[in-house]
């Protein structure tokens, strides 16, 4: 007697991917450090998550601003949780001290050596204006980890909102029998 084993899979995009959403709002966000401001002894206003909570408010003391201590490097990095392919990112600067973001790289990959610091680079922030949204093209990288990365100076690292216009992709399927 022959045993014949079939099987069908069938898998949908909608519920696994869903091209051009912001795959940030479902990350886990880190950075390099949280700065503590010394007058009022407070770090809530800029914890890493604030960075990715879709309020693209550029006004720090509203609650709505991630900011790193001072450090050589100033990194932040959003976990995307799964490798996911990244048309775009948009950040949006604060709305005062936005210099410091000058020079930021952006960078895209599965690794975490170096924090993520040597992933390849999307793009370089040249120069953003204070409180400015702009968008930078990724051209469909792919990698689970998105950082922002200061490198060759010590400096304070600040942003508002970092979105990561994308879709994830889908997991590997595995089957034992």
């Amino acid at each position: 007697m022959k045993l014949l084993l079939l099987v069908v899979l069938v898998w949908t995009a909608s519920d696994e991917a869903s091209a051009d959403r912001n795959l940030a709002l479902e990350g886990r966000a880190t950075m390099s450090s949280i700065w503590m401001d010394p007058h009022i002894h407070q770090s809530f206003l800029g914890d890493a998550i604030n960075g990715i909570d879709g309020n693209t408010d550029s006004v720090y003391f509203h609650g709505s601003c991630f900011h790193t201590g001072l450090d050589s490097p100033a990194w932040y990095r959003v976990d995307l949780l799964r490798t996911s392919r990244i048309s775009s990112i948009t950040i949006t600067n604060r709305g005062d001290y936005g210099s410091r973001t000058n020079g930021a790289e952006i960078r895209i990959g599965d690794s975490l050596a170096k924090n993520g610091n040597n992933n390849p680079r999307c793009a370089v922030v040249t120069s953003i204006a204070d409180g400015e949204t702009r968008t930078y093209q990724c051209n469909n990288m792919v990698g689970r980890y998105v950082n922002i990365v200061l490198t060759g100076k010590t400096e304070f690292l600040h942003l508002c909102e970092v979105q990561i216009f994308g879709e994830n992709l889908p997991r590997p399927f595995s089957c034992t029998v």
